[in-house]
């Protein structure tokens, strides 16, 4: 394992979405274009799929270091409403593209610190999606949550406007850890927040915990998981810690000096991975865990696991709608991206245009390629067919895989791929095989986080 990590422990997408963004197109469709994609998705899926909802709240009363989200930090909490009244704002430019109600199959509420806001102004933020939407039978609405700043009262609002599911992030109990990412939060507080909200009626509660922090030891790693065990999670996303002080000077409170070496980072996953494994969660994906009777397990059972910029999802809508500063809009055809600036953000929607700053439509060869990179994220394996895919791209990427069929990582038959065991903790470097934007401009400076 030690030679694999060496190896293949290089810059790569999480492929959250194909293209990835550095790569889209130097051009951005244009408000008018772009109201043409998201308007003939809709069109074609509203009524068998329905459409997502991701909404970013970028909001923080303080900056955890270790942090690569777009966030703003301020106690001033009388940005929530103005706030809320540009997002309202931005969905009603959607709605007025529909000519029938969109059918909500799912909201997720991102962040920055979504419960920075007051019980009652997520209401209004909530009420005003819901009052001109339909919503979805078996509809998944979620929120993330700070141990901290997430009372009684937002969890109960949240239930009664149809939350069912939160995500609690807990990234590491030890307080060494705690005080040098900026992040601390006692094992007690978030016993306390889980019973709550078990009480409430909540179906399923997820934690986020990343290895490789800065000052983590595999001690700091066992404690955390046994603790998190005792709490009976339904679901824990085990993130590998991504360090780009390059993009987030916040990271540079520590240097390359307080994080585990790639080898140890990596035992650091496989001590947490046992644990959870040996406490019944089953590996979902990549780097998330969840019980067998878990709506998430069960998708990746029956192969209808879907992954896009919300990560993995049971819900496999082809229009995902972000609303809010640096939110990403997916209309499966193409991609468009919100300015990450909140005063940018603002000039836009006061000017009763998509707010879009960047995006990408997406060519047939990109959809061909994004379908297989997507197949290999959610069920480790991916076909194709003969002669109907004969493009350069496909041939190239098999030829990128000999050497990780050499290591045993990955099985090639005809017209098929499947990773093996061994290759799950390389699956961003499979996909990367088959980027063949990424590999047609090979970047000259690092864009990515590692693998490891």
């Amino acid at each position: 394992m030690k030679n694999l990590i060496d190896k293949y422990n290089i810059p790569a997408p999480r492929y959250t979405s194909y293209p990835t963004v550095p790569y889209w197109d130097e051009i951005s469709p244009t408000p008018e274009q772009w109201g043409k994609l998201v308007k003939d998705t809709f069109q074609q899926t509203n009524d068998a799929y329905g459409i997502s909802l991701y909404i970013h709240l970028p909001f923080c009363e303080s900056l955890c270091t270790y942090c690569g989200c777009n966030t703003r930090i301020t106690i001033n909490h009388g940005v929530e409403v103005p706030y809320i009244k540009a997002v309202l704002k931005e969905w009603n430019l959607y709605l007025a593209l529909f000519v029938e109600k969109p059918k909500i199959k799912e909201i997720h509420l991102g962040g920055g610190t979504p419960t920075f806001f007051s019980p009652d102004n997520l209401k209004l933020l909530i009420n005003g999606i819901r009052s001109k939407a339909m919503i979805c039978k078996g509809a998944e609405f979620s929120f993330e949550a700070h141990p901290n700043n997430t009372t009684g009262e937002h969890l109960q609002t949240l239930y009664d406007l149809g939350f069912r599911r939160l995500s609690l992030g807990i990234q590491d109990f030890d307080t060494k850890v705690q005080d040098i990412i900026n992040r601390v939060q006692t094992y007690e507080q978030v016993y306390e927040i889980t019973s709550q909200a078990r009480n409430i009626g909540y179906t399923s509660i997820n934690y986020d915990l990343i290895y490789g922090l800065p000052l983590q030891t595999e001690t700091s790693v066992i404690e955390t998981i046994r603790k998190v065990i005792t709490l009976h999670p339904d679901r824990i996303a085990y993130y590998s810690y991504a360090h780009v002080p390059w993009i987030k000077p916040g990271q540079r409170k520590f240097t390359e000096a307080h994080l585990p070496s790639g080898k140890v980072k990596r035992n650091l996953y496989e001590l947490g991975r046992n644990l959870l494994v040996e406490n019944g969660f089953i590996e979902t994906g990549m780097d998330h865990f969840s019980l067998p009777d878990d709506e998430l397990c069960l998708a990746a059972n029956n192969k209808t696991l879907h992954r896009n910029f919300m990560g993995y999802t049971t819900s496999n809508t082809k229009l995902l709608i972000g609303l809010g500063v640096s939110s990403i809009s997916d209309t499966w055809n193409g991609f468009g991206q919100n300015p990450k600036k909140v005063e940018d953000y603002y000039d836009a929607i006061d000017l009763g245009v998509f707010p879009i700053v960047k995006g990408h439509q997406l060519t047939t060869e990109d959809l061909i390629i994004r379908q297989h990179i997507l197949n290999i994220m959610c069920n480790q394996e991916t076909s194709w067919e003969m002669p109907s895919e004969q493009y350069d791209a496909l041939y190239a990427a098999l030829n990128r895989l000999t050497e990780m069929e050499k290591d045993d990582l990955i099985t090639l038959s005809p017209f098929h791929l499947k990773v093996k065991e061994a290759g799950k903790p390389f699956l961003r470097n499979v996909c990367m095989a088959f980027d063949a934007r990424l590999w047609e401009k090979e970047p000259q400076n690092q864009l990515f986080s590692s693998t490891i």
